[in-house]
């Protein structure tokens, strides 16, 4: 019992900071409704901004205000980027904000580097609170127990401020209906900016409390935060605070105790809570259903056809000049030209459910994971490559089935949101499953056949699933069945009308999407000669989002030219720098601002103008 006792007040205290963060994220998604993946990366750098100010402020005060001060700088930063960035693509596709935050969080990763350095930084402990309070008989952190006392005050004063002030009143009134409160002649940019900056104080906040729980500060430490804070918010309700306190308090109690009572299936209980959260209630257990999106997930300027004569011919002698590449590059060259074809083939079968579908998906990677472990599990047991081939992609239309199953009953977010549950509860499963999976250890020697293991030779069958793939695709799209799945996607209470049930269709897209990217991930257990969970994460996903955002989602061809561009450049940099994130976000977050369409919809935009003119 005194164990249980000490263990809940651990998971209380957690979830301070949890809550903290969670919080922030949640009031700027319910206003903004803007997905800010570099949430994290602001928590990190209130971690880093309090460990500075602390080395230069003496005693007790100092020391607080320290964190107060980081809290405050950090806020700062964030309402500057909210104004030079996020106000410029507002009016663009949601998902066009992640990958402007996601550029925000690569660049973060590599300044903190290039400030602080590339070593763990320890925190000093809180003055008066540095030592130890006996609760029936176990000893608990004093500065445990001051977090497990600030988490309900932040709330209470959270909750104050929105319910008893003209501001929070404006704010709950923009989580609820947007475009009443513009119509009120309410400002809206500076009501963005304000709960934009207050989200990230809070965020900074939270960091900057962990250091002196024991926590270092570390260039890595936003990317486990940010998960959890959007499990966090998910679970408790997008834009409810309450909803992220109860959340927060559930999702670290999980945590405290699954590591206790059920360690092999710790890391899945809190995805698997989610799930079923979203499963049963789409908006939360506090929430409320959000009202219409900004934007269409999919802009097209001109409708999607077919390829002209001269078009075709024009990809087959590009597709002819890469088969030349074993002629001019040697074995590094092959190896990085294969690895570029299974993510564009990768980035393609996203584009299936994106483009063509209307579906957002976070979690894209499950079934890229899926395929390898699927053919390096089948090499393990004494398969041939072939056999290996087959396998991986039956794994991974396995799991788009069953995940799909889920995930094309809801819509817009929340639908995103349990397509990233379902991927963390894959990547679970790949990291604590060691019997099977090996855990974090991963599987070793998945190399090709002996017909199969020159550089050439691989090149080849890389560039041909690519190539084949893409082509199946571009098929699929224009076929009767393409056809149907762009009905649902713009116009669903029409398309129903017509007898076309959504969910199946998006489901069936879900299964052909998922089969491709396990083919991709087959071939690159292969490539690698190794499978570790990360093929099952989040950054993977992103990277897969990001190649075909940066192509054009709305565009057919655009996730060929945005997984090339993207994936050279992040080959070339990182061997090229030690800054190859800061290079690569700036990129990113210039491309989003200067190109919202995309490479190939500006490309196409360019080439409609010139045919205009006389």
């Amino acid at each position: 019992m005194d164990l249980i006792l000490a263990q809940f007040l651990t998971g209380l205290a957690a979830a301070c900071s949890l809550f903290l963060v969670a919080s922030g994220l949640s009031l700027i998604f319910g206003v903004t409704r803007i997905v800010n993946f570099a949430h994290g990366a602001f928590y990190m750098l209130g971690a880093y901004a309090a460990y500075w100010l602390q080395q230069r402020l003496a005693g007790p005060v100092g020391f607080w205000g320290a964190v107060v001060l980081a809290a405050l700088l950090v806020g700062a930063l964030g309402a500057l980027m909210e104004m030079t960035l996020l106000r410029r693509i507002y009016r663009a596709p949601e998902l066009f904000q992640l990958l402007a935050t996601f550029g925000v969080t690569l660049m973060m990763e590599d300044v903190v580097v290039l400030l602080f350095g590339p070593e763990d930084l320890l925190g000093a402990r809180a003055p008066g609170l540095k030592g130890a309070v006996e609760v029936m008989g176990q000893q608990v952190p004093a500065y445990d127990l001051f977090l497990v006392a600030l988490g309900p005050l932040v709330l209470l004063a959270l909750t104050l401020a929105l319910k008893r002030t003209r501001w929070g009143i404006l704010v709950r009134a923009a989580t609820q209906d947007r475009d009443m409160v513009a119509a009120l002649g309410v400002n809206q940019k500076w009501l963005f900016t304000s709960v934009f900056a207050l989200g990230i104080v809070l965020a900074a906040l939270g960091g900057a409390l962990q250091l002196p729980r024991g926590e270092t500060a570390h260039h890595t430490m936003d990317l486990k935060i940010i998960v959890e804070a959007f499990v966090v918010v998910v679970i408790g309700g997008l834009g409810s605070v309450p909803g992220a306190f109860l959340a927060a308090l559930l999702v670290a109690e999980l945590n405290a105790f699954g590591i206790l009572v059920l360690p092999e299936v710790s890391l899945v209980l809190v995805f698997l809570v989610m799930a079923v959260v979203l499963v049963a209630r789409p908006y939360g257990l506090l929430g409320r259903p959000q009202s219409a999106q900004r934007g269409a997930l999919v802009v097209t300027a001109r409708p999607w056809r077919p390829f002209t004569a001269p078009e075709r011919a024009i990809a087959l002698a590009l597709a002819a000049l890469a088969a030349m590449l074993p002629l001019a590059g040697g074995a590094y060259a092959l190896s990085v030209g294969a690895e570029v074809a299974l993510f564009v083939l990768f980035a393609a079968s996203l584009h299936l459910v994106m483009g063509a579908g209307g579906m957002a998906s976070f979690g894209h990677a499950a079934y890229f994971g899926l395929g390898a472990y699927g053919a390096a599990l089948a090499v393990t047991a004494g398969a041939p490559m072939l056999a290996a081939l087959a396998a991986g992609p039956l794994l991974a239309l396995l799991g788009a089935v069953a995940f799909g199953w889920f995930c094309v009953r809801l819509s817009g977010v929340y639908s995103a949101m349990l397509t990233l549950a379902f991927a963390q509860i894959a990547w679970a499963v790949a990291f604590q499953w060691v019997g099977v999976t090996g855990g974090d250890n991963g599987l070793i020697g998945i190399w090709p056949a002996a017909w199969a293991a020159s550089p050439a030779t691989f090149y080849w069958l890389s560039l041909a699933a690519a190539l084949l793939g893409v082509a199946l695709l571009r098929m699929v799209i224009f076929s009767p069945f393409g056809l149907a799945l762009r009905a649902v996607r713009d116009n669903p209470a029409r398309a129903e009308a017509l007898g076309l049930s959504r969910q199946r269709v998006q489901w069936a897209a879900f299964a052909i999407a998922g089969t491709l990217a396990g083919v991709a991930g087959a071939l690159f257990a292969f490539l690698k000669g190794s499978v570790f969970p990360d093929v099952l994460g989040i950054p993977l996903s992103v990277d897969a989002l990001a190649m075909v955002l940066l192509g054009g989602v709305g565009t057919v061809i655009g996730p060929v030219p945005g997984a090339i561009l993207y994936k050279l450049l992040s080959i070339v940099l990182v061997s090229a720098t030690a800054y190859s994130k800061l290079l690569l976000g700036g990129l990113v977050v210039a491309l989003v601002v200067a190109a919202p369409r995309g490479i190939a919809g500006a490309a196409l935009d360019l080439l409609a103008r010139r045919r205009a003119t006389p």
